[in-house]
C-alpha cells in the first residue's frame, strides 16, 4: 500500500480514537478499572487469543481464494500468519472506528493484500471473511434465541422476542447463503447503484470493472461448491470466536460476583452484539453496545449496575485495542520504509 493511504488511515482512526477517549467520564473509568484490578488485564490479553481465531479464518478463505484462477495474472507470494495477524487487527481497529463497520477496515485490508496476491484475490478474500464473520454472527444469534428459550423461565414477551430474532436469523442465514453460492459482489453494486446519493458514483463503477465483479463472484461460489472444508473452518472458527469472547463478560462479573454462569454470559455477549449491530451506523457503537449490556443482564435477573460495569470495563478494552490496531498501522509503514 502507498505511504499516504497508511497516513490516511492511520490519521483518520486515530483522531476518531482521540474523539471517543474524550467522551469518557475519567473519573469513572478509573473507579471501574480499580475495582475490576487484575482482571481487566485478563480481559485485554484475551483478545490477542480470540484474533488468532479471526486471523485463522481468514487465512483459510485466502488459501481458498489464491486456489482459484483469476484474470489479472498476479502472481501469489508468501503470506505469513503473523503479518496477516497484524492486518486483522488494524482492519477490526478501523471498524470499531468507523461509522458503518466495513467502510474502514475493509479497504484497508485490501489494499495490504493486493501486492500480494493481486486485487481481485484480495478483494474476494476481503468480501468473502467479511460475508463470514457476518454470516457467523447470524449463527450465534440464532443458537443464542434458541438455548434462551430453554434457560429463561417462560414469558410471553420474551418469547415473542425470541421468536422474532430466529425469524431475523434465519432470514439472514438464508440470504447468506444464497450470497455465497451465487456471488455477492454483483449484488451489492447493483444494489447501490440505485441509492440516490451513491448511483452517480456506483454506476459508472459498475460497468468500468464489471469483469473483475463477475471474476470474485465466481471465485465466491467455487470457494463454497468446490472447498468446502475451508469455507466450514472458517465458519466454524468464527463461530467459536463469538462464543469464546463470551469470556471476557465472564472474567468481568467473576469481580460482581463468585459463581458465574457462562451460559448467561454467552447470551449476555449474544443480545447486546445484536442490539449494537442494529446500530452499524454509529462509531465504536457508542451508546448501542451500553443499552443493550443494560438490557440483557437486567432480562437475565442481574442488576443494572452489573452491566453498567460490563459495559464500561469493554469499552476501554476496545479502546486500547483500537490504539493497539492503529499503531501497528503506524509501525507497518515505519518497518516499509526502512
Amino acid at each position: 500500500m502507498k505511504k499516504k493511504y497508511q497516513n490516511g488511515f492511520f490519521i483518520f482512526g486515530l483522531i476518531v480514537l482521540i474523539i471517543m477517549v474524550t467522551q469518557l467520564d475519567f473519573a469513572q473509568v478509573w473507579a471501574g478499572l480499580k475495582h475490576a484490578g487484575y482482571w481487566f488485564f485478563a480481559v485485554v490479553a484475551l483478545w490477542m487469543f480470540l484474533y488468532v481465531f479471526n486471523t485463522s479464518a481468514w487465512y483459510l478463505i485466502i488459501k481458498g481464494v489464491c486456489s482459484q484462477p483469476s484474470t489479472d495474472g498476479k502472481p501469489v507470494k508468501r503470506i505469513s500468519f503473523l503479518w496477516l495477524y497484524k492486518i486483522t487487527v488494524s482492519g477490526f481497529a478501523l471498524n470499531y472506528a468507523t461509522p458503518g463497520g466495513l467502510m474502514g477496515g475493509e479497504p484497508y485490508r485490501i489494499m495490504e493484500l493486493a501486492p500480494k496476491i493481486g486485487t481481485e484475490r484480495a478483494s474476494s478474500s476481503v468480501i468473502l471473511y467479511a460475508m463470514t464473520h457476518i454470516f457467523s454472527h447470524f449463527w450465534f444469534w440464532l443458537l443464542s434465541a434458541i438455548v434462551f428459550l430453554f434457560v429463561h423461565p417462560f414469558s410471553v414477551f420474551y418469547t415473542v422476542i425470541m421468536l422474532a430474532i430466529i425469524c431475523f436469523c434465519i432470514l439472514g442465514v438464508w440470504f447468506f447463503m444464497v450470497g455465497y453460492q451465487k456471488g455477492l459482489a454483483n449484488r451489492v453494486m447493483n444494489f447501490l447503484s440505485h441509492l440516490p446519493m451513491i448511483k452517480r458514483w456506483a454506476t459508472p463503477f459498475v460497468e468500468r470493472h464489471r469483469e473483475q465483479l463477475n471474476t470474485i463472484d465466481r471465485q465466491i461460489a467455487a470457494l463454497h461448491k468446490q472447498q468446502p472444508r475451508h469455507f466450514v473452518g472458517a465458519v466454524l472458527l468464527e463461530l467459536s470466536c463469538r462464543i469464546c469472547s463470551a469470556l471476557e463478560i465472564f472474567f468481568i462479573l467473576l469481580v460482581l460476583m463468585p459463581h458465574v454462569n457462562f451460559i448467561y454470559c454467552v447470551l449476555i455477549l449474544a443480545f447486546t452484539s445484536l442490539f449494537a449491530n442494529l446500530l452499524f451506523f454509529i462509531p465504536l457503537q457508542l451508546g448501542g453496545r451500553e443499552g443493550g449490556f443494560l438490557m440483557s443482564t437486567t432480562s437475565l435477573g442481574l442488576t443494572a449496575s452489573a452491566g453498567i460495569f460490563v459495559a464500561l470495563i469493554v469499552r476501554v478494552r476496545e479502546l486500547i485495542w483500537t490504539g493497539i490496531g492503529l499503531l501497528l498501522i503506524k509501525l507497518e509503514k515505519s518497518s516499509k520504509d526502512r
